[in-house]
């Protein structure tokens, strides 16, 4: 079974994405003031927009407290869980509200504070330069990088295998 009908046997419900080192390259620039900044990919952020237009729910779970995820996920306009010290207790907490399966969400983590989470969910991705111990548990890696268009990547295939045009 390829990974198109892996997905589509999941029929997620919910996408996830970690922030940093899903939707950047994992860097973050910190000014002389304290500020931070990444960057992001603009592909990324034109598939967020699809997904959505095609019915994908997405949130974005981070660990960070930090304006520049808040800020990223008003100009994409999904929801975003920050500050999580828990994401899995966070992403249980999140599908029990709003009655979602767990077998049915697709996360998309790099680094271990995303293991007890990928390991709840029916589908967990990795970006191609996670940390050793998420691409191991993923059932599928992505060739694309943290911030290189991880999440377009994989909005081509959904939105390809679903027949929901671009």
């Amino acid at each position: 079974m390829n990974i198109i009908s892996k997905i589509l046997n999941l029929t997620p419900e919910l996408l996830v994405y970690d922030f940093d080192g899903v939707m950047t390259d994992n860097r973050v620039l910190v000014f002389q003031d304290g500020t931070e900044a990444v960057f992001v990919n603009r592909a990324d952020g034109w598939a967020v927009a699809q997904l959505r237009k095609t019915g994908f729910r997405q949130i974005i779970l981070s660990t960070e407290t930090n304006q520049v995820v808040s800020a990223r996920a008003k100009k994409l306009q999904i929801e975003v869980l920050q500050g999580c010290k828990d994401k899995a207790q966070e992403l249980v907490s999140f599908c029990q509200s709003n009655e979602i399966d767990l077998m049915k969400v697709l996360y998309i983590g790099n680094d271990v504070n995303d293991l007890d989470a990928m390991r709840l969910v029916g589908f967990p991705m990795a970006p191609a330069d996670a940390h050793p111990k998420i691409l191991k548990m993923a059932k599928h890696i992505l060739r694309a990088c943290g911030g290189e268009g991880v999440i377009k990547e994989l909005s081509e295939w959904l939105l390809k295998e679903t027949d929901k045009n671009f």
